[in-house]
């Protein structure tokens, strides 16, 4: 079966994107539609699943650690099987490989907090009888928080039931405990030693043994003492050397026995970091003679059953040859050259930058040798489109480092600008734009305001007036207003001139729509006449009367109020309304008929 990227696995996981590779299983993120949470799905390689050993073992590995909820383990959520592909559902951890981190440095206080971290989920395992088995920096993911989580319980064994047949040896040379190198019975002391290399490692970024095979690593774990880690690295405390060499010991009675023990020496060491000069020369048991032979023995024996193991291997084997190069080929020439070489190809997609439908990796690698007819899996690039990140405001360096972060190139250009110099003010593409990988983003930064002086265009004709403003670098905003000046003329400007602006700033422009005014004289009191006549010349020429009855004859004929008031201004041709008295006699009581009203007796 092959996984791709928004593939659904049964009715609740949706494949994002392939995050990791093993000898034994890839590793998806994936989107858990059941909780609505991302989640890591490990599925074991189609190689394995006719292999009733590797699929148990796999089952066994989500049986064991799906009951460790614990802050320093990776917890396990699910299992189960999709078109004949094993798998199990696990936290996704956003973080590193703590040997990445050690390839990178870590200083001593880093490494044995670290540690600490380690040996806390190992307690909570090895408390619930479980023995992981292979713990190494690879198995250990430390994230953004500092937080590192124990993971890849693949080999761990629970409670007496074994799995894998009596005798054989599970995990990574550089980090076996002698009494695993040697096939025998395993505790939670053997889980303490690999931990112990650990530490080495973080300590002195190198391992107690190398060499160039895994035999000759696991010979040196049964028969030869480690350098001390203050040797490699000088700022390893006397305490804190002796605390590794004996989690180191080849006997694992003469190591911590519990992981509390290991913890607690990590504590005295920081207490008193000079104070372990003693403890460090008696953390390696001097070995009397008859120990001395009796090692000698049990190296000859492991060396007698290796290379038993090698020469069955090799005639069994089958014929082995070079893997060819395929990376940067196109996936069909990729296949062709491989299986022209005598391999299977197993071909799998994912975004990168790398040109579309050309293979970005292999496994196994170029170079090395595989047996004929096995598998090579190739990862095929589809390409990939980012979006172009928001740097604005960004400082230009911190924004370059930003956009190269998402692999884009960048082309830095100064414009002036009403924000801080030296900061973004747009690029091109526009934030957040879709754009290939390696594309060109323009990056605009602020070298400040371009101020100039904005000129006087006051009693200019509109369209020279704007015209001015526009070689001036300003957006002029016409407005008209009731002037006596002649139509079209500017009486006024906003801001004014001589004002220091930045260009594109907006000009507000005044302009006489030539319609002139006239202010309207107080007529209030005079004769109808005269008040007409006053109004005419004042300029008002639309005039209307209207009268009104007073039984007050002072009042005849003459302007009791007008509209508007006087001293409004008011455009030519605009009415004013005037209320003149009319004088009417007051009519007299009539009396009724036949004369004076006689009063009655």
């Amino acid at each position: 079966m092959r996984l791709e990227a928004g593939q659904r696995i049964g009715e609740r996981y949706t494949l994002v994107q392939r995050i990791g590779s093993g000898g034994m299983a890839d590793v998806w993120s994936a989107d858990d539609s059941m909780l609505g949470r991302q989640v890591a799905l490990k599925f074991l390689h189609e190689r394995f699943t006719q292999d009733a050993q590797f699929v148990e073992r796999f089952r066994r590995e989500a049986q064991a650690a799906a009951g460790l909820q614990h802050p320093n383990v990776v917890g396990v959520y699910d299992r189960g099987e999709f078109e004949g592909r094993h798998f199990i559902a696990m936290e996704y951890v956003q973080g590193a490989a703590l040997k990445d981190l050690i390839n990178r440095g870590l200083s001593t206080d880093e490494a044995v907090e670290i540690v600490r971290q380690i040996l806390a989920g190992a307690r909570f395992a090895h408390e619930r009888g479980i023995i992981h088995r292979d713990l190494k920096p690879h198995n250990v993911l430390v994230d953004a928080e500092g937080r590192a989580r124990v993971t890849d319980f693949g080999i761990a064994r629970a409670g007496a039931s074994e799995i894998t047949q009596a005798g054989s040896v599970l995990g990574t040379a550089q980090y076996l405990s002698p009494e695993q190198a040697q096939g025998f019975e395993v505790g939670a002391t053997s889980d303490l030693y690999s931990i112990g290399v650990i530490l080495y490692e973080a300590l002195t970024g190198r391992v107690p043994f190398e060499a160039d095979t895994a035999v000759a690593v696991a010979m040196k774990q049964v028969s030869e003492q480690p350098r001390r880690p203050s040797q490699l690295n000088p700022e390893v405390p006397p305490a804190l050397d002796a605390v590794v060499m004996r989690a180191l010991a080849k006997d694992p009675v003469d190591r911590y026995q519990t992981a509390d023990e290991f913890l607690a020496a990590l504590d005295e060491a920081e207490r008193d970091p000079r104070g372990g000069t003693a403890i460090a020369a008696a953390a390696i048991p001097p070995a009397d003679e008859d120990s001395s032979r009796r090692k000698k023995l049990i190296a000859l024996g492991i060396v007698a059953a290796l290379i038993a193991a090698l020469v069955a291997y090799a005639l069994t084997r089958s014929e082995q040859v070079r893997v060819p190069t395929v990376i940067g080929e196109r996936q069909t020439e990729a296949t062709e050259i491989l299986e022209d070489a005598g391999f299977e190809v197993l071909p799998s997609t994912f975004e990168s930058c790398d040109e579309p439908r050309t293979v970005a990796e292999q496994d196994p690698a170029a170079g090395s040798r595989a047996d004929e007819g096995s598998t090579v899996e190739i990862s095929v690039s589809l390409g990939l489109s980012v979006k172009v990140p928001n740097v604005i405001n960004e400082p230009l360096a911190e924004a370059a480092e930003i956009l190269q972060e998402e692999q884009l190139q960048v082309e830095e250009k100064r414009v002036f600008s009403s924000r801080i110099e030296g900061r973004v003010v747009r690029t091109d593409p526009a934030v957040g734009e879709q754009v290939p990988c390696d594309s060109l983003v323009t990056v605009f930064a602020s070298k400040g305001p371009n101020l100039v002086t904005v000129p006087d265009v006051i009693g200019q004709q509109e369209s020279a007036a704007e015209s001015e403003l526009r070689s001036a670098g300003f957006v002029p905003n016409v407005e008209s207003e009731n002037s006596d000046e002649p139509e079209g003329t500017v009486i006024g400007q906003d801001p004014g001139a001589g004002s220091m602006l930045e260009k594109g700033t907006e000009v507000i422009v005044t302009v006489s729509n030539g319609a002139g005014s006239v202010v309207v004289p107080n007529v209030e009191g005079q004769p109808r006449d005269t008040a007409v006549s006053t109004l005419q010349g004042r300029g008002v020429t639309n005039i209307k009367v209207v009268e009104q009855e007073t039984d007050d004859p002072t009042e005849d004929d003459r302007v009791t109020s007008q509209a508007p008031p006087g001293g409004t201004r008011i455009r030519q041709g605009d009415r004013v309304t005037i209320f003149v008295a009319v004088f009417v006699e007051p009519v007299e009581p009539v009396e009724p008929p036949g004369g004076e009203e006689k009063p009655q007796p």
